[in-house]
């Protein structure tokens, strides 16, 4: 068997795999799963549905350290000479789920790729609301300094300023230790400059600028933020 299951971030084994490790019907290893289950020898697992031509196949997953526990005992008591290989076939799941994703190697295995994609699916559809709130977010008035923007997306100002200089929001005054906004940034209404003057003691005037990240400047790198986390946590699964 070299598909790989997934379910959610945990490896698991389908009644249907173990059905073919131990070489028997499939229905006749999910009654075998139903009366351990209602002997309260193990977890009734979660039932999967997969559409098939006619009726729609149903299966049982077995998922995490339970789902590895009860999976055994199902094998055990089916067919206890394949216990060894059910064993093996765990120990290959934790390893190719520990393992950082190679993407020549998902490229060339449609049931991996197909698992990681449906899992990215998933997390793009927790993150929508998210995404709806930030869009609410940036339709909202008034900016921040860069201090507390850094405040507002939990993160250490040196952090933050990094990362508004790598993707290109800031840089420093050539002149000066102060920042000042890309003019793209300015136009899209992402940052702003907030001009102040002052009159010095000798008479003449002192201009300050200072760069602040408007709501909808806000709500962006919170969006992008987001999506990198959840392609990163994807990647390495």
């Amino acid at each position: 068997m070299s598909q790989l299951t997934i379910a959610g971030d945990a490896p698991a084994v389908t009644s249907r795999e173990i059905a073919e490790l131990v070489e028997s019907r499939h229905d006749n290893v999910r009654v075998a799963i139903e009366r351990l289950a209602e002997r309260g020898v193990i977890a009734l697992p979660a039932a999967q549905e997969k559409p098939t031509g006619g009726r729609p196949s149903i299966a049982y997953v077995f998922a995490g350290e339970q789902g590895k526990r009860d999976s055994i005992v199902v094998v055990a008591q089916l067919s206890p000479e394949f216990t060894a290989r059910l064993v093996d076939r765990w120990q290959e799941l934790e390893r190719r789920i520990a393992a950082p994703a190679d993407p020549l190697a998902l490229l060339s295995d449609p049931a991996a790729l197909r698992g990681l994609l449906a899992s990215y699916a998933g997390r793009v559809e927790e993150l929508t609301p998210k995404a709806d709130a930030l869009d609410r977010i940036a339709i909202a008035d008034g900016s921040l300094n860069l201090r507390e923007a850094a405040k507002t997306m939990q993160m250490p100002e040196r952090k933050f300023l990094a990362l508004l200089e790598q993707k290109r929001w800031i840089y420093r005054h050539p002149l000066a230790s102060t920042w000042l906004a890309y003019a793209g940034r300015l136009h899209s209404g992402c940052l702003e400059h907030k001009v102040t003057t002052g009159q010095k003691p000798d008479g003449t005037e002192w201009i300050n600028t200072q760069v602040r990240v408007t709501a909808k400047g806000l709500a962006n790198l919170a969006k992008a933020l987001s999506v990198s986390a959840a392609l990163s946590t994807v990647t390495h699964h």
